[in-house]
C-alpha cells in the first residue's frame, strides 16, 4: 500500500484540496502539449480539456489501483471532481450574464436574443423527447436503464457536464443507479460530436467556398481599448480590475446561494429542493442579470461614474471555469457504474441519434433565422448545443476569428432569454421520475407539444429578432 504524507492535526491539512487542483492543472498542461504536437487533435479542434479529462480519468484509476492516498482519502476524490463540475457551470454562466447585451450607446440588444432563445430551448425539447423515447424502448430490453433517463440527453448535450452531473444526481436519488456517470458520459460524447461533426460542417462549407477557414491558430494583440475601454476603471489602482470581476461573480453566486437556501428552507419538499439546487446555474444567471441591472441603474443615476465590468476579462473567467469543468466532469465518471453492455449500448444509440437530430434540426432553423450569417450561427449553436459554450466559440473562431458577425453575441443573449423560455423544462425535470405512468408519458407529451409551439414561432415570418 502506497501512502502520501498526511498533514494530520496541523495547519497544513488543507493540502489535499490544493494537490487535487494541481493535478487537474497538470492534466490541462500535458493535454495542451499533446494537442499542439498531434495534428489530428489540432485539425479537429479537439478541446484541450477533453484530452486532459481522459488523461486524468486514466490517472485516477491508476491511483486507485495503487491505493495512493492523502490524509486517508484517494489522491483524486470524486467528491472534489463533482464539486468542481457542479459549481463551475454556475460561475461560468454568471460571468456570461454579467456581460453587456446591448449595443454601445443604444438600447438595442446584440444579436437576435429571442429567436436564439427559442432555438436553444426547442433543441433541448427535441433532444429530450428523442432521448426519452429511446430509453422507453431500451427499458424493455435493459432493466438497468430507467425510462426517464433519456432526459439526460439535453442535460449532457444541450447544457453540458455541469448540468448532466446535477440532474444525473437527482435521477440517481430516484432509482437510476449510475445516473451521474451516465449523464457525464453523455456530455463527454456530446463534446466529441461538437468537435468532429462541427469541423465536418466547417470543412464542407469551406470547400464550397461559402466560408473561409482560419487554418492556423494565430495569437492576437490585446489592445488597451479591450481591457480598459472608455469610462471603465483602470486595469490596476487600489484594486486590480480582474479582482473586481471575480468579486462580482462571487457576490452574485453568494446571493444565488442565499436565495436557494431560503427557498428550500421554506418549501421542504425533497423533489423540489433537489431540483432547485440542481439548477444552480439558472439562479446564478438570473441574479447576474439583476446585478447588471443594478449597475446600469447606478450609472444612469450618476451615483457610479465608471463602468466596472469588463467583457474581455469576464470571457476569460468563463473560459477558465469551463476548461476545469470539462476536465473534472470526465475524471468524475465512474467507469464501473456504466461498464455493463446495457449502459454502453444505450449510450451509443442515444448519443448517435441525438447527435444527428441536433445537427439536422439546427441546419433547418438556423438557415431560416440567420440568413445573413447562417454558417457562423450554426457553428456557435451546434458547438454549444452538443458540447459547451467554449466549443461553440472554438468552432466560430475558425470562420469568424474577429467576431465580425453577431453570432457570439447571440450565444450570450440567447442563453439569457432561454432561461425564461426554459421554465417548463424545469417542471418536466422535477416530475418525470415520479411514480405513475402519467408523469413519464405526460412529460413526453408536453415536450413534444412545446417543441411544435416553439418551432412554429421560429419559422413564422415576422420582424422579431
Amino acid at each position: 500500500m502506497m501512502k502520501i504524507l498526511a498533514f494530520i492535526n496541523s495547519d497544513y491539512s488543507s493540502w489535499g484540496l490544493m494537490v487535487q487542483f494541481g493535478i487537474l492543472s497538470l492534466m490541462l498542461l500535458v493535454a495542451n502539449i499533446i494537442r499542439r504536437k498531434v495534428k489530428v487533435f489540432r485539425t479537429l479542434l479537439f478541446p484541450t480539456a477533453i484530452i486532459a479529462g481522459f488523461l486524468g480519468l486514466g490517472l485516477k484509476y491508476l491511483i486507485i489501483g495503487l491505493d495512493v492516498t492523502i490524509q486517508g482519502e484517494y489522491l483524486i476524490s470524486n467528491s472534489f471532481l463533482e464539486g468542481i463540475t457542479y459549481h463551475a457551470i454556475a460561475i461560468g454562466f454568471i460571468a456570461m450574464g454579467l456581460k453587456s447585451v446591448k449595443k454601445e450607446g443604444t438600447n438595442e440588444l446584440k444579436g437576435r436574443p429571442f429567436k436564439t432563445g427559442l432555438i436553444i430551448v426547442s433543441t433541448y425539447l427535441i433532444q429530450g423527447a428523442i432521448g426519452v423515447i429511446i430509453t422507453i424502448v431500451t427499458f424493455n430490453f435493459f432493466k438497468g436503464i430507467t425510462p426517464f433517463s433519456g432526459l439526460l440527453l439535453p442535460m449532457g448535450f444541450g447544457q453540458g457536464p455541469g448540468q448532466a452531473n446535477n440532474i444525473g444526481g437527482i435521477f440517481e436519488q430516484n432509482g437510476f443507479i449510475g445516473g451521474k456517470s451516465f449523464g457525464l458520459a453523455i456530455a463527454t460524447i456530446g463534446t466529441i460530436w461538437s468537435s468532429v461533426l462541427g469541423i465536418y460542417y466547417i470543412n464542407k462549407k469551406s470547400g464550397e467556398g461559402k466560408v473561409k477557414r482560419a487554418r492556423e491558430e494565430e495569437s492576437k494583440d490585446v489592445t488597451n481599448e479591450v481591457i480598459e475601454s472608455k469610462n471603465e476603471i483602470p486595469v490596476s489602482e487600489a484594486i486590480d480590475k480582474m479582482s473586481i470581476q471575480i468579486i462580482f461573480v462571487a457576490v452574485v453566486y453568494l446571493f444565488s446561494y442565499l436565495f436557494m437556501e431560503i427557498i428550500t428552507t421554506l418549501i421542504k419538499v425533497e423533489a423540489i429542493t433537489g431540483l432547485i439546487w440542481g439548477f444552480n446555474f439558472i439562479f446564478g444567471m438570473l441574479f447576474a442579470l439583476l446585478f447588471k441591472l443594478l449597475l446600469n441603474f447606478l450609472q444612469k443615476k450618476g451615483w457610479m461614474k465608471r463602468k466596472y465590468t469588463n467583457e474581455y476579462m469576464l470571457n476569460r473567467i468563463t473560459g477558465v471555469v469551463f476548461d476545469y469543468m470539462i476536465v473534472a466532469s470526465i475524471m468524475a465518471i465512474n467507469v464501473s457504474m456504466i461498464a455493463k453492455a446495457e449502459f454502453w449500448i444505450t449510450l451509443l444509440v442515444l448519443t448517435t441519434i441525438g447527435g444527428f437530430v441536433t445537427y439536422y434540426y439546427l441546419r433547418l432553423v438556423v438557415k431560416k433565422t440567420y440568413p445573413d450569417y447562417e454558417h457562423e450561427a450554426f457553428a456557435v449553436l451546434f458547438g454549444n448545443l452538443t458540447g459547451t459554450a467554449s466549443n461553440g466559440i472554438a468552432l466560430l473562431r475558425e470562420i469568424d476569428p474577429d467576431f465580425k458577425t453577431p453570432a457570439s453575441d447571440d450565444l450570450v443573449t440567447g442563453s439569457s432569454t432561454a432561461v425564461l423560455f426554459g421554465t417548463p423544462i424545469l417542471l418536466i425535470t422535477g416530475i418525470i421520475y415520479l411514480d405513475g405512468w402519467y408523469y413519464l408519458w405526460g412529460s413526453l407529451a408536453l415536450m413534444i407539444v412545446l417543441f411544435f409551439v416553439f418551432f412554429y414561432f421560429l419559422i413564422r415570418k415576422d420582424k422579431a429578432k
